[in-house]
């Protein structure tokens, strides 16, 4: 757990996806009204489809997901997102990576499902690992709609 007397930290996973889009923005403004700072969290892994693609190597995958994430918080965000924000990259499995940065944290934002979402599920894997594993408290944001 973070310290108590620093700023409050908030890690969101990001993945690229609408409702970790959604997360971030909700992580920023829960920031912004706490006085925290964000800590905007891309878990990436190499993929086992690797031998497959000979000509598409580990740096090819931590440079897209280095993309997405930093689109991500831009798509998001803005230039100007009024709260301290860091982006941070974690070769793991996203729900490892966001649990072990969420060691340090004061909250963990995630979005209810990511890039693999089925349809007729609840909450995706990641976000249902966090809300088992997490060290502090998780906020799942659900997608919106706007009327």
């Amino acid at each position: 757990m973070a310290d108590s007397n620093a700023s409050p930290t908030i890690v969101v996973g990001v993945d690229g996806s609408e409702d970790s889009l959604q997360a971030l923005r909700w992580a920023a403004h829960h920031a912004l009204l706490t006085g925290g700072k964000v800590r905007a969290v891309t878990g990436w892994d190499v993929s086992a489809t690797i031998v497959l693609s000979p000509f598409y190597t580990e740096a090819d995958y931590a440079r897209d997901a280095q993309e997405t994430l930093q689109r991500s918080v831009r798509d998001a965000l803005g230039p100007d997102p009024g709260v301290p924000v860091v982006t941070q990259l974690v070769q793991d499995r996203p729900a490892r990576a966001l649990v072990n940065e969420a060691e340090q944290a004061d909250l963990l934002v995630i979005g209810r499902h990511g890039r693999g979402e089925l349809p007729g599920v609840h909450l995706g894997t990641v976000a249902s690992y966090c809300i088992h594993h997490a060290p502090c408290p998780v906020v799942v944001v659900r997608k919106t709609t706007h009327v």
